[in-house]
């Protein structure tokens, strides 16, 4: 059997949605950390960067539909689930807050390169779009090239 999607309604979706905005956290990851909760770290960051990989390809659709907001927050999505499955898979450690995130993103930069900077400063600029709606197309394609390079290269070493 081969399940693409699950529907959920009602007062268990606003449950939902309601417990990831009270962790200020997406759906998706607050979903991937409630089910990926007695996996080891490794397994979990393996969780982590393929509901990246997932993201990016919602992210592609969603701007083949024209809905640049959306592709804009699946695009941030993903790089933050990338950031927190390299701190799973490198040091064992939950990133739990936007502080943490930020100050692991500098390990990210020491250990793969300078060019991390500039795909989580795309990331960034996702976000920003997503509740601001100023960004175009094209901001939705160049950030999508930069944080494809980041989920790829984080994804390589965690796949081995």
């Amino acid at each position: 059997m081969s399940l693409s999607a699950i529907v959920v309604r009602g007062r268990l979706a606003k449950r939902i949605r309601e417990k990831a905005e009270k962790l200020g956290i997406s759906v998706d990851e607050y979903l991937v950390e409630l089910l990926s909760q007695d996996l080891d770290p490794r397994d979990r960051a393996r969780e982590y960067i393929e509901a990246a990989e997932e993201l990016l390809q919602e992210a592609r659709e969603e701007l083949k539909k024209g809905n640049v907001r959306q592709a804009a927050e699946k695009l941030w999505g993903a790089a933050v689930l990338t950031v927190k499955a390299y701190a799973y898979w490198r040091d064992g450690k939950r990133l739990t807050s936007h502080g943490e995130l930020w100050e692991y993103k500098r390990k990210l930069i020491k250990e793969l390169g300078k060019w991390v900077h500039d795909s989580w400063a795309n990331a960034t600029e996702m976000h920003i779009c997503f509740y601001e709606g100023w960004c175009t197309k094209e901001d939705i394609e160049n950030a999508l090239e930069a944080i494809e390079k980041l989920v790829r290269e984080v994804a390589s070493r965690i796949k081995q």
